[in-house]
């Protein structure tokens, strides 16, 4: 019983806690541009993970480094600079939604590349998912003027490298611990995070209040929103299923939704009716 209960509050508050990251790179922005946003996302991350976690690195095998460089690239690397870009253009709530995708994009990798078989209800789902995407795209963010729709495609293309993230780790890397593969991950983006970071103009802009201001966010984006939060899903997923485990990606745009309408985000009839065709979509897809 007590065990049912701890599943529940864990999946409860990781919803709380990614369904919070997007306003928190909303807040980041204001001080930071997107590649100084994702530089310190990684840099504040790795820090932490390698304070708890250095030990879990040393037993990783030679043979498998190539793979965590990989994973590396597609689970963070590239997400975390594009969502930073995609969110100079579109509402944090349209950028949570979008993420949703991320069940859909796995199964259709999945069946792609990785020799997955799948149910013509899934893949209906799969239609469906792509239909509700079109929709939310194409009525985006009207009503702001010069905002680009159009940037929601890097929310996509990001769901896409987690999508391929997950069946790379789930192929080369099942032998290893949670902690070791983030562990891993993060230490080897390290070097490539300070270097865009300096690239990026930080020194410049280091010591205004503004961007201090938006450090703290993303310090606890970094700490709670990707460090904390990853240990948090593992220990949930080794409770309880991966199905299960995967379900917070139904709550997230909810908690996403309303911290964007304390900050005066607000969906218009069509992102809503968009936004529900997509989890519609993703159930389907993910119905064995």
């Amino acid at each position: 019983m007590l065990s049912k209960q701890l599943k529940w509050i864990l999946l409860i508050v990781l919803a709380l806690i990614w369904g919070s990251s997007f306003i928190l790179i909303k807040k980041g922005l204001v001080g930071l541009n997107p590649f100084q946003l994702g530089s310190l996302r990684i840099i504040f991350c790795a820090v932490f993970l390698l304070i708890i976690g250095f030990k879990s690195v040393t037993k990783i095998p030679k043979h498998q480094w190539k793979y965590i460089a990989i994973t590396a690239l597609f689970g963070t690397f590239l997400p975390v600079y594009l969502f930073s870009i995609a969110q100079t253009q579109i509402s944090s709530s349209v950028s949570s939604i979008l993420n949703s995708l991320t069940p859909l994009n796995t199964l259709l990798v999945s069946m792609l590349f990785f020799g997955l078989r799948f149910k013509r209800i899934q893949f209906f789902g799969v239609i469906i998912g792509l239909i509700g995407t079109s929709v939310l795209i194409l009525n985006g963010n009207s009503y702001v003027e010069n905002h680009n729709n159009y940037y929601a495609f890097l929310v996509i293309i990001a769901s896409l490298c987690y999508a391929i993230n997950v069946n790379l780790i789930k192929k080369y890397l099942s032998n290893l611990t949670p902690l070791s593969i983030t562990t891993g991950n993060f230490s080897i983006m390290l070097i490539p995070a300070l270097v865009i970071l300096l690239c990026a103009d930080f020194t410049e802009v280091i010591y205004h209040q503004e961007t201090q201001h938006a450090m703290l966010f993303i310090m606890v984006l970094a700490v709670v929103g990707t460090g904390i939060a990853n240990i948090l899903f593992f220990k949930l997923v080794q409770m309880s299923s991966p199905v299960f485990a995967a379900s917070v990606t139904y709550l997230i745009p909810v908690v996403a939704f309303f911290w964007g309408m304390l900050d005066n985000e607000m969906l218009t009839p069509i992102q809503f009716l968009g936004a529900f065709v997509i989890l519609i979509g993703v159930y389907l897809a993910n119905k064995k």
